[in-house]
């Protein structure tokens, strides 16, 4: 899916979530981009990544294949299955890909609704949430609070949010969107690390 045909369809869900959170809809779907592969890669409607407290106890989950970057080589114990691990020189930290328990939804507005819930109602994300209507200082403060286990989440994250923004309605925030920083947008090989992966791939 383009850029523009993503933002296009997932629009409506990102401003319901910012309405209800005050985080900018650029930086929703930005981040439900950049975990989706463009909503290519979005597993039971799931486009943030979320995992699955109950482990598939409630029927709420789904085991994924899924890459984390750690500093303990000795971290299995995480982790429902681990497929292998090895050094990173590029982030100097442990890759794992490993298998793990994400949420599953009926709708895309389930996944959108629950990554609302999630900020608002973890303590962790307080400062994220306080610093919304600015996608970088977000993404800086969601990397801090250690959403994700990939050292770049935020610069990645803020080079995929100003294209979102230039993809945006013009009565929206495409003004703001600034100079993309299109050096810092993943590459298809390096998106792998940040989606889903069926059990064939």
């Amino acid at each position: 899916m383009r850029p523009n045909d993503f933002v296009k369809a997932y629009l409506p869900y990102a401003l319901e979530t910012e309405a209800a959170t005050g985080i900018s809809a650029a930086a929703i779907l930005a981040q439900a981009a950049l975990e989706s592969g463009w909503g290519e890669k979005a597993p039971g409607n799931m486009f943030f990544g979320v995992k699955d407290p109950d482990k598939g106890k409630t029927g709420k989950g789904q085991l994924i294949v899924t890459t984390e970057y750690l500093k303990n080589p000795n971290a299995h114990h995480l982790f429902p299955e681990v497929i292998s691990v090895v050094w990173s020189d590029k982030f100097n930290k442990w890759k794992y890909t490993v298998r793990d328990w994400f949420r599953k939804f009926d709708t895309p507005a389930g996944s959108f609704l629950e990554h609302a819930h999630l900020f608002l109602k973890n303590p962790r994300y307080a400062q994220a949430v306080a610093n919304g209507k600015d996608p970088e200082r977000f993404f800086r403060e969601v990397q801090k609070a250690g959403y994700a286990t990939a050292p770049n989440y935020a610069d990645v994250l803020i080079a995929v949010a100003r294209t979102v923004q230039r993809n945006m309605p013009s009565e929206f925030e495409s003004a703001n969107a600034g100079d993309a920083d299109f050096s810092m947008l993943p590459g298809e090989e390096e998106m792998w690390m940040y989606m889903p992966h069926s059990e064939s791939e």
